[in-house]
């Protein structure tokens, strides 16, 4: 109904704006936009179709086979580890979670060993009356692994070497997932038999549906529409035999990779060397690394659509702006980081849709600002109407955007168009940020920082530096504008 709202307000605008008022506009407020709107729409389209090819013509074959498979004692005897990393999780939350994982594994034919990795001593002791209370059968194992609450990587690494000790047989899967995700029910047996499909796979990961604890609006919308367009896009990828990051929240990988040593080095210990930088350390983002491992190494990856883990957010507090521009600049951190060192690996390496996927990740930063420059430019140049014309084209292709989603879920809300502006360009200078900031890392629920920033002289000249670059930046597109659209004449123009 707000769709349609939208579009009705889109065609009175239109037909209320004066004649005279176009003229003063001129063509550069849809020209400019457009040109690269047929680029960046038509890129959207592209992941659009080739997402719809793969949910409803090319998993469903592979769906059906994997499904066979359990018809073959082995597939549902396979040895299951299953990892989940908690730390300062609410108790209705690890409760929840820790039900669906007994659950599955209760379902699961096989041996399975669950993994605690904790840090406080009330999780254990209610992870294990849960444990004890379910009645499971002896081949379902607890294995409990206390660290110090230094980070996520350091919790999964410990972990991963506790499923090392042990000797997972040579057909056994890991799965790994954050103590805030629930499991519906069927997840093991949907996900765990495409292993015995592909011997070059190496990590399994699936959808995910957000549900929003505390303040939830605008949250809930904004992470709902986040997820879709998640779930459009891996689904493109997916054609490919590659994702975009191999989620904490929920992957599966085949137990010869998950305790590989470069592996866990992986997961523990990454980083890479920057020109202006210096070394970084990888603080969040271990989903990026073991996502990173895999394309390394040559290996296929699968987004399985058709298994939706539930996950609970739980924004950081000060109110949405202030939560989504820290969660925005930590998620914009982590792909920024992982996908330079993705970038040079080549296309060869990578497979050409991926590289040129994350190629356009750099370049969407800069795109979604044209929109409004453009606009403020002519407004404060030639009319003010400008700005009302800019406004017709935000409220008619966010709108067309959010329809298109129906793709990818059963509905879509009404508020998705504004908060989709907001996340492509309100959002576009925080990532912006990232980009010049690759050193600046923080985990709000563990509220810890990046380690070994520079102080002093040196901290301060590394900032000028971050913001002197971006500011270029966004100075050589105020440039490109004012020139292209004709506010300035071009400095050699009747040379």
């Amino acid at each position: 109904m707000i769709l349609l709202l939208h579009f009705l307000l889109v065609a009175a605008a239109v037909l209320l704006v004066p004649r005279d008022a176009v003229a003063a506009v001129g063509h550069e407020i849809l020209f400019v936009p457009a040109i690269i709107g047929i680029w960046r729409y038509g890129w959207g389209l592209v992941h659009l179709v080739r997402g719809v090819i793969w949910r409803r013509l090319v998993f469903p074959g592979l769906r059906a086979r994997a499904d066979a498979t359990l018809a073959r004692p082995e597939a549902t005897r396979a040895e299951l580890f299953l990892i989940v990393t908690s730390f300062r999780i609410e108790v209705d939350t690890t409760l929840a979670c820790w039900r669906s994982v007994i659950a599955e594994a209760k379902a699961w034919n096989g041996p399975v060993t669950l993994v605690a990795s904790i840090v406080e001593r009330g999780d254990e002791s209610a992870i294990q009356r849960l444990f004890d209370l379910s009645g499971l059968p002896d081949r379902v194992r607890l294995l409990v692994v206390r660290i110090s609450g230094e980070g996520k990587r350091r919790a999964l690494a410990t972990a991963l070497r506790g499923v090392s000790r042990r000797m997972p047989s040579g057909n056994a899967v890991v799965a790994v997932m954050d103590g805030d995700t629930v499991l519906p029910p069927g997840t093991l047996a949907r996900t765990v038999p495409f292993f015995a499909l592909d011997p070059r796979l190496g990590g399994i990961t699936t959808d995910e549906m957000p549900f929003t604890v505390g303040e939830r609006f605008p949250f809930s919308p904004w992470y709902r529409l986040r997820f879709a367009r998640r779930h459009q896009t891996m689904s493109s990828l997916a054609l490919s035999g590659r994702v975009l990051a191999m989620t904490g929240r929920f992957s599966l990988f085949p137990a010869e990779i998950a305790i590989d040593p470069d592996f866990i080095q992986a997961v523990e210990h990454d980083g890479f060397d920057h020109w202006r930088l210096g070394r970084i350390d990888f603080l969040t983002g271990e989903d990026k690394s073991t996502w990173f491992h895999l394309l390394k190494t040559g290996r296929r990856m699968l987004y399985v659509p058709d298994v939706q883990v539930a996950t609970i957010e739980h924004p950081p507090r000060g109110g949405f702006l202030r939560a989504s521009r820290i969660l925005v600049l930590r998620w914009s951190g982590n792909m920024l980081r992982s996908g330079r060192r993705a970038l040079a690996l080549g296309p060869a390496r990578t497979g050409p849709f991926l590289w040129w996927t994350l190629i356009d990740q750099r370049i969407s930063i800069w795109t979604p600002l044209l929109g409004p420059i453009v606009a403020i430019v002519l407004a404060l140049t030639r009319t003010p109407w400008a700005l009302l014309f800019y406004l017709i084209w935000v409220l008619f292709t966010r709108s067309l955007q959010t329809l298109l989603l129906l793709t990818a879920r059963n509905r879509v809300e009404g508020t998705w168009p504004l908060l989709l502006w907001y996340d492509q360009v309100a959002l576009a200078l925080v990532k912006g940020r990232a980009l010049f900031r690759l050193d600046r890392q923080l985990w709000t629920r563990q509220n810890i920082a990046s380690r070994g920033i520079a102080s002093g002289w040196r901290g301060a000249l590394t900032e000028a530096g971050a913001i002197y670059l971006q500011l270029l930046g966004v100075l050589a597109l105020v440039a490109v504008v004012v020139f292209w659209t004709g506010a300035l004449p071009f400095p050699l123009e009747g040379r």
